[in-house]
């Protein structure tokens, strides 16, 4: 006898060879990464000025706001940007200045702590080697080496070659002070000017551009591409005039706290410390690292130095941890991860300038990859949103044997849902994947059945959760919280009169008989629903298919059973069985109402609704709220039923005297077939 794990319609395939397209997508990706690096001259201020626009455009729609002309707009704009840069730089040029003046003093007061430092904790150190020096006898000195003659350059050669090689005694040349001095202040100042002159252009021929972009990549759908423009810019702007605002904060909170404490140039430092908040994650500590060496330097103690530390490690936590997921929304839409290889890839491709670009040139990547199918891939791997939905992650902790990751990602989704939405929205539609594997021959019986076992633990795991309503959503969940697969929404089902006020078969302990299909699957959503039922004051009891053969059905007692549920997740290739099942059914149990639910809710359209008349069922359901209610709703119509007429000794007025019908009309009924 074979085994079914392997059999081989249950072996995996052998993996494919790459197609020509993803080929050419990894030609295209090379060709893409080289151009951004040899041409990164040209394409780090075009970079530049494309960010900087996002950031102007408010103020250009400011301007014209208040009446003034796109040209006039975008140069009153140009020239702002360049005044606050001009006056940065100046700022920056003037406290380098300053404190330039005071180096020799602080060298001087780090060389005496130094020496204190190495007399405190080296001294009895290096008073040890001394004396094992003097134990040490001495080595006799060997003959010395006789001095090289020194040679002297005929001609003058000397003065000639320390002229070439290293400074002269004389003034430096015009062209020397040039290179030296001059050229490293035009290069970032004609970088600068570039920028400018883009950022104008831009500005100026902003609707062109963007018709011509959809041009060339979207004009056949024009909806799309105009769905993707405005979330790109929307975001980048968004995302820039924030970054900008808090990483100012940042700078303005350090340069007045170095200015309490008492450290030279505290306006230097705060600058510094803005700028290198630009980098993501580590730029706030990096900052922190020559304030600290300054105030070790100037203060001859060390209440200056702990002061400055106390005033990052108090202002950094406070503004990245408390405003900063107020502002963002807890986040920017980009994994921390994805993060820090951006900040690295970017900075070996473009050097500082990438450093302080990577957040945003990576932002860019992930809104072209949402909207742009092909480039999909870069949301997935950049992006903060779950890489798994959470059947999928459901289905894929079962396949890999770890109900327990299971239990926390179902304990996570209940903070927000109720039970039975998460068994609808998650278990079913896991156990529906499952299904479908097994129906392609991927899973073979061992594997179903150790599947429909974990996920009978997982029951039994949440059966001290109440299907009672969700809590309204949280304001800045986590995306597993806030995915959109997850219908949160779903009402639990209604709950049932007690015991007391049943009657006839509903005041047995057990009035609904849940029947599972041939699979073991079928099984583990038959749990699921007994126990929804048993949580809504409706007992229930479970019988295997294949106890109800035309032998074992006479044998079947119909005293207490209210109600039948049929549970099928794969109806494919048992819908002959269920239908003759339903046949013997109907002949014990007369009068009694019979439920199949076919586990997931299916669009199946006409092919479903065929299906369900072939059946012959009283109702047909997709879900497990719709099969409690079915039941809670059938249970109450006959405790209101006994009601009146204990309270009128007869049936109300109008009714035809006779025994109430014992499958009651539910508000589901609209499903079922006529």
């Amino acid at each position: 006898m074979s085994d079914p794990e392997r059999s081989p319609a249950a072996q995996i395939s052998p993996a494919e060879s790459p197609k020509l397209s993803e080929l050419l997508t990894l030609a295209v990706g090379v060709v893409v990464v080289a151009a951004l690096y040899l041409a990164r001259d040209v394409l780090v201020p075009i970079t530049l000025a494309v960010l900087l626009t996002f950031v102007l455009a408010p103020l250009v729609r400011a301007l014209r706001w208040l009446r003034l002309g796109r040209v006039p707009a975008v140069i009153v704009a140009v020239i702002v940007a360049l005044a606050v840069l001009s006056s940065i730089g100046a700022v920056i040029g003037s406290q380098i200045a300053s404190f330039a003046q005071d180096l020799p003093r602080y060298e001087t007061t780090i060389r005496d702590k130094l020496e204190v430092v190495r007399e405190q904790t080296l001294g009895r150190l290096t008073s040890v080697i001394a004396q094992i020096e003097q134990i040490r006898p001495g080595e006799a000195p060997g003959p010395a080496e006789p001095a090289a003659p020194q040679q002297t350059a005929p001609n003058g050669q000397n003065g000639q070659q320390a002229g070439q090689g290293g400074e002269s005694d004389g003034p430096p040349s015009p062209l020397a002070f040039a290179q030296r001095w001059v050229s490293p202040v035009l290069s970032p100042l004609a970088t600068l000017g570039i920028v400018l002159v883009f950022v104008t252009f831009i500005l100026l021929q902003k609707e062109d551009l963007r018709d011509r972009f959809i041009r060339l990549f979207g004009s056949r759908d024009l909806h799309r591409t105009t769905v993707a423009l405005n979330d790109a810019g929307r975001r980048l702007s968004t995302f820039f005039l924030t970054q900008l605002a808090l990483n100012t904060a940042f700078g303005v909170l350090v340069t007045a706290g170095l200015y309490v404490i008492g450290l030279p140039s505290p306006i230097l430092w705060g600058i510094v410390a803005a700028l290198c908040r630009f980098v993501p994650y580590v730029g706030a500590w990096i900052s922190t690292l020559l304030p600290l060496a300054v105030a070790a330097a100037v203060d001859p103690g060390w209440t200056m130095f702990l002061w400055t530390l106390a005033l990052f490690l108090v202002t950094e936590p406070l503004l990245g941890q408390v405003v900063e997921p107020v502002v963002y929304g807890h986040s920017t839409g980009l994994s921390p991860v994805s993060v820090l290889i951006a900040t690295v890839f970017w900075t070996w491709l473009w050097g500082p300038i990438g450093l302080v670009l990577a957040t945003p040139l990576t932002l860019c990547l992930v809104v072209l990859g949402r909207h742009v199918e092909r480039l999909e891939f870069l949301e997935v791997l950049l992006g903060d949103r779950p890489a798994l939905t959470s059947t999928e992650t459901f289905y894929q902790r079962m396949l890999a044997g770890d109900p327990d990751e299971v239990q926390d990602q179902a304990e996570v989704l209940l903070k927000t849902r109720s039970l039975s939405a998460y068994y609808d929205e998650v278990a079913l539609r896991g156990l529906a994947l499952a299904a479908e594997d097994a129906a392609r021959g991927v899973l073979g019986p061992a594997r179903i059945r150790t599947i429909a076992g974990s996920v009978c633990e997982l029951v039994e795991e949440l059966d001290e959760y109440d299907d009672h309503a969700p809590a309204p959503p949280i304001e800045g969940a986590s995306p597993v919280e806030a995915e959109d697969e997850a219908a949160g929404d779903v009402p639990p089902g209604r709950m049932a009169p007690p015991p007391e006020a049943r009657t006839g078969p509903w005041a047995c302990p057990s009035p609904v008989l849940c029947i599972a299909g041939a699979s073991p699957l079928d099984e583990a959503a038959a749990a699921m629903l007994m126990q929804l039922l048993g949580k809504h004051g409706l007992g229930a009891r479970s019988l295997a298919s294949d106890r109800l053969s035309r032998v074992h059905v006479a044998a079947l007692n119909p005293d207490g059973i209210a109600y039948v549920c049929i549970s099928l997740v794969e109806s494919t290739g048992n819908l002959a069985r269920v239908r003759y099942l339903i046949r013997r059914l109907r002949r014990q149990l007369p009068g009694v109402p019979i439920l199949v639910g076919l586990w997931p809710d299916r669009d199946d359209g006409t092919e479903g609704e065929s299906v369900r008349t072939t059946m012959g069922a009283d109702l047909y359901v997709g879900s497990l709220t719709e099969a409690v209610n079915a039941c809670v709703d059938a249970a109450t119509a006959t405790a209101v039923a006994q009601a009146a007429t204990a309270d009128t000794g007869a049936p109300r007025s109008g009714a035809p005297e006779q025994t109430p019908e014992p499958a009651p009309q539910s508000p589901l009924r609209a499903a079922a077939v006529p």
